[in-house]
């Protein structure tokens, strides 16, 4: 959230209005490369995706991308053939604008569902937003604003790995407060860094980062049409890494991810708890993320957290039908570091005082072990969730009217 966050080297953004939102807020974001990007992106699997996804989708993996246009207010989502056609405009005026070729631009939407683009608002505002470019922290913050929808907070992230001949920089930009879940939430994410990387290693880079992140958070379990998450990396550091610190790399993608990922949690509609799963002891992480998963999911784990219940049976239950074949005697739970249940049996413990501790602090910590038995391992997954409040039922019901 800082605004001091700064662009890599050879990367400009741009955020401004273009009255695609009746609110008169930003709604037009650029992320533009000097130089051509190696580009990579990971994208929602709902089979109902929007135009920009089946467009930008086509155009990476990608050794020559140059920027990516994202408007909000708007998902051109179920809009038929109309809406690609619209998608890929957006990308042919960017590129016009450029001096760059239509397929080196990738697109991104996120609004409403099933409205038809204002392309007439998007022609006028693409030219001024790429006049409108800059590299310093305010022009990146400005991009993340623009970004925004239901957001209450624009969010960026940023680290960096120096050595002898310089500083590789990685920056990112997200969206997302409502309709998160896991493969991928609803929301939209772009990294950048200036380091060299080939398509391949991108791409590599960024599945790992999303699937420890982005596919870690659930609000409501709503997976959206619109969700994108993209990658480029120009190279404008003119760092060699070696390979060791290209793990390091690969490292620092993952925590802008995170640092993202988990401000989205943060700022969920309505929430007033920020939720920490940790599943542990599991044969496969495939194993602990199905059972934190549904953890993340159940409505009546998240509402007794609104309600600073310590009902553990909720959390236990939730993992008894993640369909997998563990022994219930192996398993433990402690919430806010209390132990509730160990090794299948209930413990005695303070209700009043955990359930005050739940009330009085935003964050809240689960954490189911299995200690043997089928199924049983070292591995473990972590996963983001938020409570489900009454605000978060009418921020949704009233969200189109």
């Amino acid at each position: 959230m800082s605004s001091e966050i700064m662009l890599p080297a050879g990367f400009r953004t741009a955020g401004i209005c273009c009255g695609i939102k009746a609110s008169g807020r930003p709604d037009l974001a650029l992320f533009v490369s000097d130089a051509p990007a190696a580009a990579a992106g990971v994208f929602t699997t709902n089979r109902v995706c929007g135009a920009p996804v089946t467009v930008s989708r086509s155009r990476v993996p990608s050794a020559s991308a140059r920027g990516i246009v994202i408007n909000s207010g708007n998902s051109n989502a179920a809009t038929g053939a109309a809406g690609l056609a619209d998608a890929r405009a957006m990308t042919a005026e960017v590129a016009s604008v450029l001096g760059c070729e239509e397929h080196q631009i990738l697109v991104c939407s996120t609004g409403v569902i099933g409205v038809p683009l204002p392309m007439h608002k998007l022609q006028r505002g693409i030219p001024a937003a790429v006049d409108s470019l800059g590299d310093s922290s305010i022009h990146l913050q400005q991009a993340a604003t623009a970004m925004m929808t239901t957001d209450t907070f624009h969010k960026t992230a940023s680290r960096e790995i120096r050595n002898a001949s310089g500083i590789v920089r990685v920056s990112g930009a997200a969206k997302g407060a409502a309709m998160i879940a896991p493969n991928m939430a609803t929301m939209l994410g772009v990294i950048l860094t200036d380091a060299s990387l080939t398509p391949q290693a991108a791409d590599q880079m960024l599945r790992h980062g999303v699937d420890r992140s982005f596919n870690c958070i659930s609000v409501d379990g709503h997976m959206s049409t619109s969700d994108t998450v993209l990658l480029l990396a120009n190279g404008a550091s003119g760092v060699t890494l070696t390979e060791a610190e290209n793990l390091q790399l690969a490292e620092a993608i993952r925590e802008v991810c995170e640092e993202l990922a988990t401000s989205i949690i943060r700022d969920a509609e309505g929430a007033d708890h920020f939720i920490t799963v940790d599943v542990a002891g599991f044969e496969t992480r495939q194993q602990a993320e199905r059972v934190a998963r549904e953890i993340c999911e159940s409505a009546l784990v998240k509402t007794a957290v609104t309600g600073a219940d310590p009902n553990w049976g909720r959390i236990v239950s939730a993992a008894g039908y993640a369909g997998v074949a563990f022994e219930t005697e192996q398993l433990s739970l402690r919430i806010n570091g209390t132990e509730v249940y160990l090794s299948g049996t209930p413990v005695k413990f303070d209700e009043a005082d955990l359930s005050r501790s739940m009330k009085e602090n935003r964050d809240v910590h689960f954490e189911l072990t299995l200690a043997g038995g089928p199924c049983s391992g070292s591995q473990s997954a972590r996963f983001w969730t938020s409570d489900l409040t009454a605000e978060y039922v009418r921020l949704n019901s009233e969200y189109t009217t």
